[in-house]
């Protein structure tokens, strides 16, 4: 039976990030995170701050408009006390959808669901810039097998401290780091079609992380298992390097 040791992963992950950043970044580097309000960017948060410091960590909240829960964003880096901006893309996004759908003349779903997540990241590698900062990604092992991410937007970072973590593992981090509940176990929602994750995917991220750590094969749920690995195969471009042209100028 597959056993999660909480406390050691957690000060495992603290020290990877820490020791990445001794290695590879100056004393000056800060960690830049967008800040949501959900699990994944609190626990990131909790972690980095954890590793480096309060004064070397950056959140960044990004509401589109009105963001209903942005009060949970908010809780989140009062709760670290580490420093934080607060920047709109509602105009952003908007103006990106008006030109794109000018020169098309129709936005499909898909696109006007991907367009928010790659202007945040666009707006996180720019205060990344301004501030001597490296972007966190905030994507868990649950989500990114089954490609719920969005490419070149929240896929995206400079360093990955969940990745490897499902999403019931990255839940108990927050609650061993002392994360507040209402943020460790929010209801998970992308923010973007109004629907929950699970809702979006047709199962629950406990089943899924179960069939991720071999405590179950699905062989009773069939149908499932079949809507995860159709998933999985889709998306594994996400988790590919970009395919190139490999030249040997000796040939």
């Amino acid at each position: 039976m597959y056993h999660f040791d909480v406390k050691k992963t957690t000060q495992d992950v603290i020290s990877w990030v820490r020791e990445l950043f001794e290695k590879t970044a100056s004393p000056e580097t800060k960690a830049v995170i967008g800040i949501s309000g959900g699990k994944d960017s609190s626990v990131a948060a909790a972690v980095c701050t954890a590793a480096l410091g309060k004064d070397r960590v950056i959140g960044v909240l990004m509401p589109q408009g009105v963001q209903s829960d942005i009060d949970c964003a908010r809780q989140l880096v009062e709760h670290l006390g580490i420093k934080s901006y607060e920047i709109n893309v509602g105009e952003a996004v908007d103006a990106v959808k008006k030109t794109v759908s000018g020169a098309l003349g129709e936005l499909t779903d898909q696109s006007r669901i991907n367009i928010p997540p790659r202007v945040r990241m666009t707006v996180l590698y720019a205060v990344g810039a301004c501030m001597n900062g490296r972007v966190c990604n905030t994507c868990n092992a649950s989500e990114d097998y089954v490609g719920y991410s969005t490419k070149y937007g929240d896929a995206a970072g400079d360093f990955s401290p969940l990745s490897d973590l499902t999403v019931e593992e990255v839940i108990a981090i927050g609650d061993e780091l002392g994360l507040p509940r209402n943020l460790t176990h929010k209801v998970p929602s992308d923010g973007l079609c109004g629907k929950t994750d699970e809702d979006n995917l047709g199962f629950t991220y406990a089943l899924l992380d179960s069939y991720l750590r071999g405590e179950t094969d699905l062989s009773d749920k069939p149908e499932i298992k079949e809507n995860i690995e159709r998933r999985h195969r889709a998306n594994l471009h996400k988790l590919r390097l970009m395919p190139k042209f490999e030249f040997d100028p000796n040939k």
